[in-house]
């Protein structure tokens, strides 16, 4: 009888079986790379691969003060600045001599393809970048102690890659320096004026401090963005045990800042809606509620109210408030505020947002500060572009105060 060379022996695999099998594995594996990351990146990973899927198938200044400075510690040392000194259905064996799977082998190409967008270097790299924290930026910076002279020596040096605060794209930084758990005493470098990689090169030397008070001491630096109209913007912090150091010589560090301790998610959130009408040259902006704000008064409540500032370039424009709303952490205002703005203008203009808690006995606290323009942060920019993506119509978003 004769036998076709190719027909498979009973029991034996085909191509087909074969190759779907290999499908399976290559799904599969990829599958376990899938597991293998974040939450938040599988959630990022499906829905491009999904798609991917789809589209196969189809100048300084030092405030005033003098470049010399010199406090008494409550153990009775003194801190001195001194000078400044980085699926498929398998064929019949006809159709074998004829289409050599043809749908099996679009579909493996196809996994292939999904399978080098995950290869290292690619896809899976751009995804975990996506999972990494906010930079934001880092300091370099010395610390030493002279036994013979009982002085420590901490020199404040430059840091690099700084956010920028200001809705001109840049910061104005400046460090102050604690020796915690004293928060009371600090010193202060000069502010370096719209600069992200300030260098500043200013010793402080705290003197008479006994070697075993110093090593009870923690080192915090903290940098901050200099505001000459309201409070100074905290860009991030350093903190670093002396007990750690070695402070038998001068040892210098590089340390990556990290978000300030008194954080903007502990301020509250503030619902606004932006409404543009290219026409008429104005912007609407609707101060709605807010929620879950910090208290500021000795009783657990705050008296919150909104301040909504335009501002052109560097200068302020005009300004408008709400009414102040009486022990309230969750006020609602329901104001509405029409500024006028030339659409050429718009790139260059800042509207800030301030949540303020009135007081009568004493300067008014600030709560926490939003700042909308096409240089903020990224939900600031989405809400300005969505602004002028939508005209005429309010869109509205919940923002957090920033301090």
């Amino acid at each position: 009888m004769y036998r076709d060379p190719e027909a498979a022996s009973p029991g034996a695999p085909t191509r087909d079986v074969l190759l779907v099998s290999a499908i399976v594995t290559v799904s599969l594996s990829a599958t376990v790379v899938l597991c293998g990351l974040c939450h938040w990146c599988q959630r990022k990973l499906g829905k491009r691969y999904k798609n991917s899927l789809e589209t196969v198938g189809t100048p300084d200044s030092g405030r005033g003060r003098s470049e010399k400075k010199a406090i008494r510690l409550p153990t009775g040392g003194k801190a001195v600045n001194t000078a400044p000194v980085p699926g498929q259905t398998p064929h019949d064996e006809s159709d074998r001599r004829t289409e050599p799977h043809s749908s099996v082998s679009d579909l493996v190409n196809s996994l292939t393809s999904e399978m080098l967008m995950l290869s290292p270097g690619s896809e899976e790299d751009e995804v975990h970048e996506g999972c990494s924290r906010e930079n934001l930026g880092r300091i370099q910076f010395s610390v030493g102690y002279n036994f013979q002279e009982s002085t420590l020596t901490v020199k404040i040096m430059k840091a690099q890659e700084l956010p920028a605060k200001d809705f001109s794209g840049t910061s104005d930084p400046f460090v102050k320096i604690y020796l915690l758990p004293d928060k009371k005493h600090k010193l202060e470098t000069k502010v370096k004026r719209k600069n992200l990689n300030p260098h500043w090169n200013e010793t402080f030397l705290f003197e008479g401090f006994p070697y075993e008070k110093v090593v009870q001491r923690v080192l915090y630096l903290q940098v901050l963005d200099y505001d000459r109209f309201s409070r100074n913007d905290p860009i991030g912090e350093v903190s670093i045990p002396l007990n750690k150091v070695d402070l038998t010589q001068m040892q210098t560090f590089w340390k990556d800042l990290k978000p300030c301790s008194d954080g903007s998610g502990s301020r509250g959130e503030l619902l606004l809606s932006l409404c543009y009408n290219p026409s008429a040259n104005s912007i609407i902006v609707n101060i709605i509620k807010a929620r879950n704000l910090k208290a500021m008064d000795i009783g657990g409540t705050s008296d919150p109210y909104v301040k909504v500032w335009l501002m052109y370039k560097d200068k302020r424009v005009e300004k408008k408030k709400t009414v102040t709303m009486k022990r309230n952490l969750n006020p609602i205002f329901n104001e509405s505020f029409a500024f006028d703005i030339p659409t050429e203008k718009l790139r260059e203009t800042t509207i800030i947002i301030t949540v303020m808690d009135k007081d009568k006995l004493s300067r008014n606290d600030v709560i926490g500060k939003i700042y909308l323009s096409w240089k903020s942060g990224p939900g600031e920019v989405k809400h300005w572009k969505d602004m002028i993506a939508r005209p005429r119509q309010p869109v509205a978003q919940w923002h957090q105060l920033k301090a």
